[in-house]
């Protein structure tokens, strides 16, 4: 009786895409993600409830923080543009120059900044555990749909309320500056805020509120991917919470800058 020997053929390896071939992926899932969020976030049915409720998570739950840095960054940024100015003998130019600083660069980029470290790490960590504990996968079964309830509202809610943030801090900042101004120099604070506001113009409040409209887009998509596409138990959850606010951060010192280039060529 004769064993026939058969041959086993080796199966092809998986050839694993190169850097930039991921790269490529990675982009091209970012571009899918963003297509999908304008297509369900403007489409019927309309989850107001939860737009709402995510408002009131990222808008009042940050005011606390907001409030505390705004006022501190008015404080030092006046303390330490008084030496500078007293040299020059311009020392009643200093609530315009706090005025100019804070409305077109430094309340846009603060609570941004802020809002991507506080917001952009809790969604990312939200929707993260979601995902690894098969809660959006429960969804889907259920005939929900998942991105329209967690990744439209919430991209939404950090668009509207980044700008209403921005000018509250903003706000705050002056405050802080009157009170180190009133510290030191005999100004009322109706000369302050007179002196403060004469200098900004209609394309000062467009151009913060558009960066800030762009920083809340950022914060809120950036966050929504990295939890939404997470993976790996809970070793995906904190990679996914640090690398919404890396990234984010990293997208809004980008954005600021080609910002402040574009608007710049208005103003010359």
């Amino acid at each position: 009786m004769e064993i026939k020997e058969t041959s086993t053929v080796p199966e092809p390896e998986e050839r694993k895409p190169s850097a930039l071939g991921r790269m490529f992926i990675t982009l091209y899932n970012v571009y899918s993600f963003i297509a999908r969020f304008f297509k369900e976030a403007f489409l019927p049915p309309y989850e107001g409830k939860e737009l709402l409720r995510q408002c009131y998570e990222i808008g009042y739950r940050s005011a606390l923080l907001i409030s505390t840095t705004g006022f501190i960054t008015g404080v030092v940024f006046t303390k330490q543009s008084r030496p500078s100015l007293s040299e020059f003998g311009a020392t009643s130019w200093l609530p315009s120059l706090v005025g100019i600083a804070l409305l077109r660069t430094l309340a846009p980029l603060l609570t941004g900044l802020i809002a991507a470290g506080k917001v952009g790490s809790s969604i990312g960590a939200e929707l993260g555990s979601m995902r690894v504990t098969e809660q959006i996968d429960a969804m889907e079964v259920s005939a929900t749909n998942p991105f329209k309830f967690l990744v439209s509202t919430r991209v939404l809610a950090a668009t509207i309320t980044i700008p209403i943030l921005t000018f509250y801090t903003a706000m705050v900042g002056m405050l802080g500056a009157l009170l180190n101004v009133s510290m030191f120099e005999s100004t009322s604070a109706r000369a302050f805020f007179q002196s403060s506001l004469e200098q900004i113009t209609f394309l000062d409040f467009t151009a913060s509120t558009i960066k800030a409209i762009l920083f809340g887009f950022t914060i809120g998509i950036v966050g929504c991917y990295q939890g939404y596409n997470s993976s790996k138990g809970t070793e995906g959850v904190g990679k996914a919470a640090n690398s919404a606010v890396v990234i984010a951060m990293f997208l809004i010192f980008i954005e600021e800058v080609i910002s402040v280039q574009f608007f710049g060529l208005f103003r010359t």
